[in-house]
This record gives C-alpha cells, structure tokens and sequence, in this order.
C-alpha cells in the first residue's frame, strides 16, 4: 500500500494522508542551524548541538507519538483546526505533504479555507523560516484567527528534561512588537538566545504555556486557540513558549501570507545588553529584515535549491529504472548529506541527547559525501582524527559543538582507528589533495600535543599490529563495528551499559571482521605511504597485511564461511560448532571485499553460505540462528527478541558489503538485487509492512524470526545510506575515485542493454556511456575517452574544467 507518490521532477515525496504508518519525516538545515519536521508538522529546532543548544522541545515516548512541534492552528468562528492535521485531529477536505531537499510544504483546507504551511532553513542563517498562505476558497468573505506555536527548551535537552527543580523557576521571555524572544538564563552564563518572530502587527501573544495550553488541557485543545483570544501572558519563572495571534479577513478568493523565523543568536560578551535586562535585540532584527517580504524568502528558496541542484549534479545516473534513477540521483545522496549534518544523534529514534558524533559513523559517511562537498568532508577528517589518543586509539565519540571527545561512552573499539585510515584515502582519492596529511592535528584534542594527519593514520594502523590476540587475529577490545557483540563485558546489572561498562582484563577476544577490515583498508594506508615517499613503511605494511590474511584464511575460516570471532575463553563465535548464532554477515561481506579467499574459493563458499542462511525476501539478516537467550559471554547482541536489530535482523548497514563482495566476484544479478531488497523506493509499495519513509534507509528491518518481519525501524540517520550509495555507485554502476582518477569497473545484471552517468571529478565532467551489447556482467573490453582509445579501466584526471566524453563498452 502507498500513502503518497515521487515527484522527481520536483525531487520530492509527496504524501497524501497524514495518517502514515509512522511519522514520515524531513530535515531543515545544511551547516550550523537545524530542524526535524514530520508530515504532520511535528519535530523540534536545534542550532549545532541537539543536545547542549536545543531551541524547541520535543517529548520522546510520547502519546500519541508525534507531539510537539512549530504548530499553527487556524481558529473559524469557533471551530479551530491545524493544517498538518496534529496535533488537533479536525478532519480536513483536502491534505498534501511535500518533503523536498531541505524544506517541506504542507497544504490543507477546511471549511472554505487552504493554508499552505512551507518550512526551510535558508543557506547561511541560523534561523528557520515558515511562511503561512492563508486563502479564501469560498464565495463569501471569512474572517479568521492564526495561532503559532513553539515551546522552548531550557537549552540543554538533558537538563531540561530532568532539572525540574531548577528549571520551572528560570523561564524568562521578552516581547516586543511582534517578536518573541526566549531569555532563559541569558542573565548569566548563556550569550545566546532564541526569538520568533511574524512578519505582521500582532492582535495578541502568548508567552506562559500554562496560560495558552491551560493546566488540564493538552496541545490538540489549548484553550487560547479555543476561546479564540492571546491572553498576553509573559512567562516568569515557568515553562515559556512562543505563540502569535493574528485576526485575518478575507475576501472570496484573496490569499495573505505570514513570514514566520525562529532564530538563534549569539552575542560576543561585551555587547549583551541594549539596557539592564534588556538584550541586544540588533541581530536578531537584521535576520528578521532578511525575510520580511515573499519576495525575499522565494530568493532564499531558490538558493537553497540551487545549493541542492550544485551538490547533486555531481554524480547522476539516466537509466530505464525510475526507482535506480531517483535513488541514486535524489535520494540516497540526500540522505548522506543528511546523515553526515547529524551523524547518529538527532532523529525521530535518536534523542539528540545521549550520542553526539561517531568516530566510525562519521568515517564511513564520509564515504557517501565527499564528492559532493570535500572540503566540509576535509573538515570533519580533521576533527574526527583530533579524538584519537597516542596509542592510535580513539574517543568513539565527540560532541560537535564542543568538538571534544564523548567521556560518557569513552574509547576500546578497536575497529575505530582503521575507518580513519579509510575515509582520509577516500578524500584523497576524490580530491587529489594529498595536503591534508601535513596537517596538524592534536591528540585528545590538546593543543599542546599534535602530529600530522599521516602521523594519526600510522598510528591507526599500528593500533591493530599492536594489539593481536592468541591467533594473531585483532583483538575486539569493547567491541568492533557490531558494538553489540561484547565479548569482554559480562554484565550482570540491569540497566547496565554494555559499551561503556568496566571491561573484564583479559587479551583474548579477537575480531575476524576487524581482520577483513585491516586486510580491506591496509593497501590504502601502504599507497599513501608510497605517495610520501616511504617505500619501506609500505613494504612492511603490505608484508602485514599479506601475514592478517593468511591468519584470517587459517584461523577464521570455518570451512563453509567466516567465523565472526573468537571470545573470552578463546571459544569460536559464528561457527558450526555453535548452537545459535552459526553464521554472521559482517566477516562474509568484509573478507571478501577484501579478497581474502576470492583466488582459492573460499571467498565464493562464504556468499553462497549468506544466500542459504541469511537470505530472507525483505533483505540479509545478520546472522543464525537467532539468540533464544542471553549468552553472558556475548553481551547485548543476545538480549533482542530473535529477529530484531543486532539479534538476526536485517541490518540493513552490512547489505551493501554484500551486494559489494558480490561484484568482487563477478556476481552482477546477485548484487543488484540484494541492492532493489532494502532500497526504499523499491519498497514503496509494501509501505503498510515497511513502516518508514520510503525515500530513505532505515537501520533495521525485522528478520525472519520477528513477529514483524519485514518491519522498519531505525529511518534516516544510519550508515546504511553511505554504504548503499558506495555499492550502486561505485561498485555495481562502477564508477569510483581512485588515487591516480576515475575507476570505470560495472558489475551490472547481464541483462542490461546500457546506461549514462555523469560524474564530476576533481574539476572535469565525464559523461560515461556504459554499453553492453554482449550482455556480460563485469568486465571493461574497451574505453574511450573523447574518442581517444584508454588503456586499462581508469581515466587520468584531464584538469581543463571541460564535459568530456567517455564511451564503455563491457565484455
């Protein structure tokens, strides 16, 4: 079942009813200043930090789900509605939510009346701009009241969901014309504050929730909208909010629209104050002056447009599949970008509160943006690597307004330091730019104590060569890449964190897929190292790397696949000798995209053993059997239901290295349709079973041994989204950056007649024919370039800044 439809010419997703089988939703913001918003107007505002610089509050767990957000109710002689349909329920005669990159739009009509309420956050402000079209579609002339809505949070969401104490005596607000400005401990520590402001004089305002909403009554019925009158309440001390009333009349067919902005400022210490108590309102009034007129916001609009057009130009497919096309050109990039904005922290099931950015996360979505955006990407390479430790080690952690390492969850994966190694190569590859590994770059974020970028990488790789256990296998330490799978932990107390809990002493446990990941990410590391010069650091490198390979063949390879690891008791886990948990997917997908086992047929064992065992119609499960119990010596991995997240569901973050081990073999029918399994807009038809957004990635689908199989959870902010991207881009499609230019290596379905990509690099556009008239899967018989006959797959970078042609023919 569909509850809406793709307009790709508008890049777009249209949704047709508010009542979508989860809160189906969008992201306002690309640098400092962002915004979670649902199909029904729900969602909060953040500038940098969703945690420490929360500006709207939003209540996790809530009934019903999706309550709270930047509400505008419509009060019509006496009967009163909201146009995204929440949080008020009025059934509306018509309803239609458009997400689009970077803004949503949403339009309803009730009684003779259509609004139409459009949020987006405009390129270089941090402020969030909703205008509202109110219009008279009947034949007489309305008279009507518009309501806005924000509930500020104290700050720091943590605070304020816990300090009641403290915080129900610190409220403090401003008004003054028709802007509202949220001053909560502005008198003290804080340089910041919040304002919201409408574009229009104002007939009224609220500023005390008590008094809009009333003690007993809830958001779909607060009693200013309800009596139709702004009280004028001036928060003190409690819950402060922001709320505008207007009075509008309309004649037949005339239409009249209100400029929201909910902004951020921050003052420098000296320049505070207008008068004693009063803030310095001269910024927010100049952001304000941006947007006061259609005119202006229309322009900012269609900058923000052009910003996405720019970013999405950089790699576009023309194919006879609309859901290939609208995946690889719309969606999936959109999401990457969406995803390297938040990494883990701030989405409908991540409260913004507890993760900040991840060390790993944020290498591996390096992977799915660095074309679009390589200095922002060089940016966060600089800072991710300033967590790491003298050991090579790494915070798994850090908070991105402080850029400080997370002590909360602290350090101990020991798969972390290598997915640095890995997105600095891939910058590299992109960009040519081989400058940053001069750069220098702290330790523990100290000042006082820094290396070079390479210095941090060699340390990444010798984290591993340091760290082995009794099979010459890396040691897992807290966990690898499943932090789930906890193998030194034995945690007895409820509620006790797996993660971050005190590990047992003990150098036993190894990790097969932190192996693959050496073996994958180790000719990288040896590469740049010949690029510096440092042809003896290289030969050691790959003499190691050619060492963990062989272990990996003799000791992680358990005859018809690859174990997973080994635990505390130096016991085999993903192994036939198990009773539950036999075989996993992560070593399958990482070894062999490593090579390990491809020339000796090992590597071909292991993914006909996924296709047998893990395989389901909705996606690869993780492993199997599923856990019926909890297995003390594996931690939180055994606590799930079978089938759901680390507990044999479908992870959908390991899929691609599936799909993209498959094309290591030759296998392109496998791959591409592993791929059509798990991507959403192949999925929106079974949206009922689905669940989640159909225009992007969820973290996790319920496996076979769910109750829910098929189900989604987890939508938006996953690694899942950069890992698709790289395996259809660059591995199926097969156009990928390499050190020395752009790698032309399909491994498509034999039946594919041909397909165009253009692809931007380092400066030059290549428009690439791909032509298979032998229907073959992989395999480059001849390549030209303008022409000119290419020897070998890979075009050197011309650096003319030109559209050059480029013409593949497979066989």
């Amino acid at each position: 079942m569909k509850f809406g439809t793709f307009d790709d010419n508008r890049k777009e997703y249209v949704i047709n009813t508010p009542k979508t089988p989860y809160p189906w939703i969008n992201y306002l913001g690309n640098e400092q200043f962002f915004g979670l918003i649902s199909n029904t107007a729900g969602g909060y505002t953040f500038y940098r930090d969703a945690r420490l610089r929360r500006l709207t509050r939003y209540r996790y767990n809530n009934i019903p789900l999706d309550t709270g957000g930047r509400y505008y109710y419509l009060y019509d002689n006496g009967d009163f509605w909201t146009p995204g349909w929440m949080p008020v329920k009025r059934d509306l005669d018509s309803y239609e939510c458009r997400h689009g990159l970077g803004y949503t739009s949403i339009t309803s009509e009730r009684n003779g009346i259509s609004v139409n309420q459009l949020a987006f956050i405009p390129l270089g402000h941090n402020a969030e701009v909703h205008r509202l079209v109110v219009k008279n579609t009947g034949s007489a002339e309305k008279s009507v009241k518009l309501f806005s809505f924000a509930e500020f949070c104290l700050w720091n969401a943590q605070d304020d969901m816990t300090n009641f104490q403290r915080n129900l005596s610190t409220g403090e607000v401003e008004v003054k014309d028709s802007v509202i400005y949220h001053k909560t401990e502005y008198r003290e520590r804080r340089n910041h504050y919040a304002f919201y402001s409408v574009n229009k004089p104002i007939d009224g305002f609220d500023t005390d929730r008590e008094a809009f909403v009333g003690m007993y009554n809830g958001l779909d019925n607060p009693q200013a909208v309800a009596a139709g009158e702004a009280t004028n309440s001036v928060a003190s001390g409690w819950s402060p909010i922001g709320s505008h009333a207007l009075n509008i009349t309309l004649a037949p067919g005339e239409e009249q629209s209100f400029i929201f902005v909910l902004g951020y400022i921050e003052n420098p210490e000296d320049e505070k104050w207008e008068a004693l108590n009063v803030i310095n309102k001269k910024p927010a009034l100049a952001v304000m002056e941006q947007f006061a007129t259609d005119a202006q916001v229309d322009a900012a609009l269609a900058d923000l447009a052009a910003y996405w057009d720019n970013l999405l130009s950089k790699y576009q497919i023309q194919s006879g599949d609309d859901n290939l096309n609208r995946m690889v050109n719309i969606w999936n990039p959109y999401q990457c970008m969406v995803t390297f904005n938040m990494s883990r922290s701030a989405s409908y099931f991540e409260s913004g509160i507890g993760r900040g950015m991840g060390f790993r996360d944020s290498n591996q979505d390096l992977l799915g943006f660095v074309h679009q955006i390589p200095e922002r990407a060089k940016e966060r390479i600089l800072d991710i690597a300033a967590t790491q430790f003298e050991d090579g080690s790494a915070y798994h952690q850090y908070q991105p307004l402080t850029k400080k390492g997370n002590n909360e969850v602290g350090t101990g994966f020991n798969d972390d330091p290598l997915w640095l190694i890995l997105g600095t190569a891939a910058y590299i590859k992109e960009t040519g730019d081989t400058s940053i590994l001069d750069e220098q770059v702290p330790f523990d974020s100290n000042p006082d104590n820094t290396a070079t970028l390479f210095e941090h990488l060699k340390r990444s790789f010798e984290h591993v060569t340091n760290n082995l256990g009794p099979h010459g296998l890396p040691l897992i330490g807290r966990a690898d890449w499943n932090d789930c799978l906890n193998l030194n932990c034995f945690s007895t107390e409820p509620g006790e964190s797996f993660q971050t809990t005190a590990n047992i002493e003990g150098r036993v446990a190894e990790s097969v897929f932190i192996a693959g990941l050496f073996v994958f990410v180790g000719p990288d590391y040896a590469e740049i190292c010949r690029m510096r010069g440092l042809d003896d650091v290289a030969a050691d490198a790959v003499a190691k790397i050619d060492n963990m390979r062989e272990i990996t063949l003799t000791h992680g390879f358990d005859g018809d696949w690859f174990l997973r690891a080994y635990d505390h008791y130096g016991d085999k886990i993903g192994s036939k000798e198990n009773e539950e948990g036999k075989i996993f997917i992560e070593p399958q997908g990482i070894c062999v995209m490593a090579g390990i086992g491809v020339e000796d047929g090992q590597a071909a064992k292991a993914l006909s053993s996924v296709e047998e065992h893990l395989d389901t119609e909705y996606g690869i499960v993780l492993q199997q059997p599923p856990y019926s119990k909890y297995y003390l010596n594996l931690g939180e991995i055994s606590t799930y239901p079978p089938g759901y997240k680390e507990n044999a569901g479908i992870f959908c973050h390991n899929n691609p290295w599936i799909m993209i081990a498959e094309t290591v073999l030759g296998n392109g029918n496998r791959a591409f349709d592993i791929y059509k399994k798990i991507a959403p807009a192949y999925l929106e038809d079974i949206s009922e079973v689905h669940r989640m957004e159909p225009y992007v990635y969820s973290q996790m689908i319920a496996g076979k041994d769910a109750v829910r199989h098929g189900e989604a959870k987890n939508s938006w902010l996953t690694g899942t989204a950069a890992w698709n991207y790289v395996a259809i881009t660059q591995s199926i499609l097969g156009i990928q950056a390499d050190f020395n230019g752009l790698k032309v290596d399909p491994c498509i379905p034999a039946e594919w007649d041909s397909f165009e990509i253009t692809r931007v690099f380092r400066g030059d556009t290549y428009v690439i024919q791909i032509k298979n008239p032998n229907h073959v899967s992989k395999g480059v018989a001849r390549l030209t370039l303008d022409g000119t006959a290419v020897e070998g797959n890979i075009i050197a970078p011309v650096g003319d800044g030109a559209v050059h042609q480029v013409v593949v023919e497979l066989g």
